[in-house]
Order: structure tokens, then C-alpha cells, then sequence
């Protein structure tokens, strides 16, 4: 027997999306097999299906609806999967019915063992390093120093287009320290990452969209996976336990807004989305102080693709750390060491002890956490500080920078 054959084929209906958004659809997988590879086909003008991936021993993999398919073998995998010997038993695609019109949406599911080891594809090119900008000189405290950074960014190991080595080239070479890679629903990036750092300079934090219909959140840290078909709950308490962060993303962006039911409120938000086009706009900050008095913003450009997305740094978050390294830069996010800026080199809002720094936004408004307003009256400004967030604003209330 050189491998096996397993079609599923039918029409989801709406009726089926309301019962159960997320489908397992099983196959055999013999001993010996050496490589499995899925193809899904229907019609993508209709509708959206995600697809995953579990084994006999768990979670294999994720590209939601980035990918018409994927293979899985013992030394190379799609993007958004593990490689690793297919072990024998009952295999599962994971199919979410992410988008289904009222009219149905037909579909056709192929899944192929085979006993023949695939050759993998050549190596991409990594990018040369890039020439870094000048760092923006900023005050140490108590050891302490300011790193710049953007805590939501994706490769093609979900539905960007850069490899995690053309994402860190374009990351130094926006000048920043850090940036946390979630790609959606997947690990498969992390191993990359370290390697990758140590070449091109900067710090690559480890992390995973969380992603379901009713809201994303990023779980930073070498954590392992979260099952986002568990209640947000219990990805709250995943994070915790395994020493990571997660993070409440983009509330109130569109069909992505928060909508998850959670027991207890994470301090954590992506306050500052790429989205929030009009900084005029108030929601989210209004949408953070009613999640909870004491909300840590965070910042996010949740890059995906040059000239679709924000760049790296659109908006920047700023971490007070111990030095750079991804367990330093990650206990600074979660002290709520943190601020928020345009970008790396734009007026800038930073706590230290019981001042407030405020660089390069002579003539901007000081707005405190009780609502009282002060002009900003130099480029070097030391202001007091008092509990609560801050921010920065123009004369016509758009957010120029947030610290906490």
C-alpha cells in the first residue's frame, strides 16, 4: 500500500455555521506514512474557510484562510505547520466556517499519504542586514533603559507575505529593538526566531494571534500553543501559567472588535492599533478606561504585507527593560514599564518615577489621568507625574503619545 486517499465533499449551509463554526473532518493516516498533504477547493468569492490541523498527539498547525492547503512531513511543513514525522492513527482537519452566505457554500476537502518523502523547496534568501538608524537618546533609569518596539506583527507562516528573516530585516531597519511575531493560531514561527534575532540585531519576541470570530488577543512568550477553541478564559489563564503575557487586540477595529466573554479582565490592551487612522477619535481610549481603571496600553502596527499594512513601529511601543533580551523585554510589558508613540521618532511620553518626560512635543497638550490639561512648554520637558495614564494631544484632541 503506497498511502492513502480520503475526499469529504458537500455544501455548508448558514444552519451549520450557527450550530458549530468549527468542523473536524477525520482521515487515516498508516504506519509509515512519510508525508500528508490537504487541498482545499470552493469558491472564494463566496465565502472564507479556515483550515488547522491535529494529529493523534494534538495540534499540528494553522493558516487559517491564507492557504488552499497544506503538507506535513517529517522534515519541512507549510508555513503555520510543524513538521515532524505523521504519526499512524485518525487525523483531523480543522475547518472553521468562517464565512458562509445564506445560499451555502459548496466545497471539496482532499487529504493524500504517501509513503515518499517530499524534497524540500530551496532555502529563501534572507535580506542583508540593514543599516540602522541612529538610536533616539533617551534617559536610563535605575539601570533601566527605553527599548523601541511593536508588539503585533505577521509572516507567511499565517497571512502575511514577508518570511520571519524579511520581517526582522524590515524591523532593524525601522530602528527598533523588538518586535513580538503573532502569527494566528500558530507557533510554527518561534523556532526561527531566535537565530534571526541574533543576525539582524534585535530582539524577536515569540507570540500567536489568538484568533476566533469574536476577537483576537496576543499571547506573548515561549508558551507553547493556546487552543483558541477554548473560552478566552482559559487562554487568560494559559498565559499566566506558562509565564507569558496575553493581550486584549484591537477592541474596537471593525469585525475584529472584542467580543469575547471573559471572568477576569486582562490589565493588557492593544490600545493603539494601526487601525485608529483618526487619533481624534476617542473609542479606544474610552473602550480601555471602562475594561478597567488600571488598562495597560499597548501598542501594535499588526503588520502584514509593504504597502497594505502599517510599517513595523506604526504605532511603537517603548518598554523600560533590564536589557534586550525577549524574558526582560516581555517582564517590562508585563510590569506595565510601557509607553506609546506614533513611531520611533515621534513626540514622546515617558514616566520616570514621579516625572513625566516629554520629548520632541513642544506645544502639545499634557492631558493627565484626572483630565487636567497643561501645555507642553519645551522639546525637553520634565512635568510632574501623577498616578494613571497620560497622554499627549494637538490643539484639536488627537493622541500624539499615551504612558501609563
Amino acid at each position: 500500500m503506497t498511502g492513502t486517499d480520503t475526499v469529504h465533499a458537500g455544501r455548508w449551509t448558514l444552519a451549520d455555521r450557527l450550530d458549530a463554526p468549527l468542523r473536524a473532518l477525520p482521515y487515516p493516516v498508516p504506519p509509515g506514512t512519510a508525508a500528508i498533504t490537504v487541498e482545499l477547493d470552493y469558491p472564494r468569492a463566496a465565502g472564507v474557510l479556515d483550515l488547522g490541523a491535529l494529529g493523534p498527539a494534538g495540534y499540528r498547525g494553522w493558516s487559517g484562510g491564507a492557504r488552499d492547503g497544506y503538507t506535513i512531513a517529517a522534515d519541512l511543513a507549510t508555513p503555520g505547520y510543524l513538521p515532524g514525522e505523521p504519526e499512524p492513527g485518525e487525523w483531523q482537519v480543522l475547518l472553521r466556517l468562517h464565512r458562509v452566505p445564506p445560499e451555502g457554500l459548496p466545497y471539496r476537502l482532499r487529504i493524500r499519504t504517501t509513503r515518499t518523502r517530499p524534497t524540500p523547496p530551496p532555502a529563501p534568501t534572507a535580506p542583508p542586514v540593514p543599516p540602522r538608524p541612529p538610536r533616539r537618546p533617551l534617559p536610563y533609569l535605575d539601570g533601566l533603559r527605553w527599548l523601541a518596539g511593536d508588539c503585533h506583527s505577521h509572516t507567511v507562516h499565517s497571512d502575511g507575505t514577508l518570511t520571519p528573516a524579511e520581517l526582522a530585516a524590515l524591523a532593524a531597519g525601522r530602528g527598533l529593538d523588538f518586535l513580538a511575531v503573532t502569527d494566528h493560531n500558530t507557533t510554527s514561527h518561534h523556532p526561527e526566531l531566535p537565530s534571526l534575532a541574533a543576525h539582524y540585531g534585535l530582539t524577536l519576541l515569540p507570540g500567536q494571534e489568538v484568533t476566533t470570530d469574536t476577537g483576537h488577543a496576543n499571547a506573548l512568550g515561549d508558551i507553547g500553543w493556546v487552543d483558541f477553541r477554548r473560552p478566552a478564559d482559559d487562554w487568560v489563564v494559559h498565559a499566566a501559567r506558562h509565564g507569558g503575557l496575553l493581550v486584549v487586540n484591537h477592541p474596537v477595529a471593525g469585525d475584529c472588535a472584542w467580543r469575547q466573554p471573559l471572568t477576569a479582565r486582562p490589565r493588557h490592551v492593544e490600545v493603539w492599533h494601526s487601525s485608529w487612522a483618526d487619533r481624534r477619535w476617542g473609542a479606544p481610549l474610552s473602550w480601555a478606561a471602562a475594561w478597567r481603571p488600571d488598562t495597560i496600553a499597548l501598542g501594535g502596527s499588526d503588520f502584514h504585507r509593504p504597502g497594505a499594512d502599517a510599517l513595523p513601529g506604526r504605532p511603537t511601543t517603548w518598554a523600560l527593560a533590564e536589557h534586550a533580551g525577549p524574558d526582560a523585554v516581555l517582564a517590562a510589558l508585563a510590569a506595565g514599564r510601557v509607553a506609546v508613540s506614533a513611531g520611533p521618532r515621534a513626540p514622546l511620553l515617558l514616566r520616570h518615577g514621579d516625572e513625566l518626560l516629554a520629548l520632541d512635543a513642544e506645544g502639545t497638550v499634557l492631558v493627565r489621568a484626572d483630565g487636567t490639561r497643561r501645555l507642553v512648554p519645551g522639546p525637553r520637558a520634565r512635568l510632574p507625574a501623577t498616578p494613571g495614564p497620560h497622554r499627549l494631544e494637538t490643539h484639536q484632541n488627537e493622541v500624539l503619545a499615551l504612558c501609563h
